[in-house]
């Protein structure tokens, strides 16, 4: 079996390595645009060795923002600066990849820092969008609106206009943002999706959002670079999204030319009683992995080389995403490296070799 620090080949794309940065928002954006902020970011965990850096989750509409401070893809003006970054981050041996995102009923918060909740309209909010006017609580209260046939694929249309401007960027690895509780999640679940049309209601309904939005954004993204998805795997509530059912998505998935399953959970609603604890989503991502026949990328509380290093050996995952463990260290793939013997498997750039 591989190990946390050989390459990996998927399509046309090969990784350095199997680490990899996973999509965080920076709510640092203004109208939707990357800055300075990104490209040191971004930059310096490409610089401390990651295979492959992921960008924040990336709006492909306005409205469709968590924040006002996201990232957004939804206009020509956005491509150059985000071109900028993946130039750095490809000088710098890492590949370059997005995740692009509706927010759904979760849009038009404030900022983390100023409390999370939903923004007033009078004070730079919007009214938010979801399958149904079901508004998520926990200081998130507004009612969105209940999208219309026509707004859906007016939205879908938003995700393949974005994914046609990350190829125009350069991005080489497109992930679709199917978890968290955002809009795409929100089709899923029965617990948000109480739509009596062809988007609601049965299982075969509640995934048309996703597969149509797939299929539409696959024809336009090259088949030679990766498209993933993420999926909370299940919603940690009885009788809601569950792992049953993203396996099953999966294969499905699979057929429409996803190349990948970025496997996560949790967030649709407040309440959910998730079990925390080091690598406690790890089990979705081999079960999807061995019986959906798909390649999968593990996420969650992941935090330690041998842990990490585990997770590919024991063929539990292809690639192993870390999140809050690259904010406290942009150079964890080179320490890792050291710790598990591999020193040599991650090289410095030639700035700071005197004292890697």
């Amino acid at each position: 079996m591989p190990s946390l620090f050989d390459s990996y080949t998927l399509k046309s794309v090969t990784l350095r390595n199997r680490v990899g940065v996973s999509p965080m928002c920076e709510y640092s954006s203004v109208d939707g645009l990357a800055n300075d902020w990104h490209l040191v970011h971004l930059g310096s965990r490409a610089v401390g060795g990651a295979g492959l850096v992921i960008v924040e989750a990336t709006g492909v509409t306005p409205e469709g923002r968590i924040t006002p401070g996201d990232l957004g893809l939804w206009s020509d003006r956005h491509v150059e600066p985000l071109a900028r970054i993946n130039r750095f981050l490809k000088q710098y041996g890492a590949v370059p990849g997005i995740q692009l995102a509706h927010a759904g009923r979760k849009a038009s918060a404030a900022v983390p820092w100023v409390g999370g909740d939903h923004l007033a309209d009078n004070a730079g909010g919007w009214t938010p969008v979801a399958p149904s006017a079901i508004a998520f609580g926990d200081g998130l209260d507004k009612v969105p609106h209940a999208l219309t046939t026509a707004e859906i694929q007016a939205v879908q249309a938003a995700f393949v206009s974005a994914a046609e401007r990350s190829l125009a960027a350069g991005f080489e690895w497109l992930e679709l943002h199917s978890a968290h509780g955002y809009l795409s999640h929100q089709f899923l679940s029965p617990l948000t999706n109480l739509r009596t049309d062809q988007y609601g209601g049965s299982f075969e309904n509640r995934i048309r959002f996703l597969l149509e939005t797939t299929r539409a954004v696959r024809a336009v993204w090259p088949d030679k670079f990766p498209l993933t998805v993420r999926l909370s795997c299940t919603d940690w509530v009885d009788g809601a999204w569950d792992i049953d059912q993203s396996v099953e998505l999966s294969r499905r998935l699979k057929v429409e030319g996803v190349d990948l399953i970025d496997c996560s959970s949790g967030g649709i609603v407040p309440h959910a009683k998730i079990p925390l604890k080091p690598g406690y989503q790890v089990p979705f991502a081999e079960r999807i992995r061995r019986e959906a026949q798909i390649a999968t990328a593990a996420v969650g509380l992941i935090t330690e080389p041998k842990q990490a290093n585990e997770i590919v050996t024991s063929g539990q995952a292809d690639v192993v995403l870390l999140a809050r463990q690259f904010l406290r260290d942009p150079y964890w793939p080179a320490h890792a490296a050291r710790e598990l013997g591999q020193a040599e498997a991650v090289a410095p750039p030639l700035q700071y070799a005197r004292a890697w």
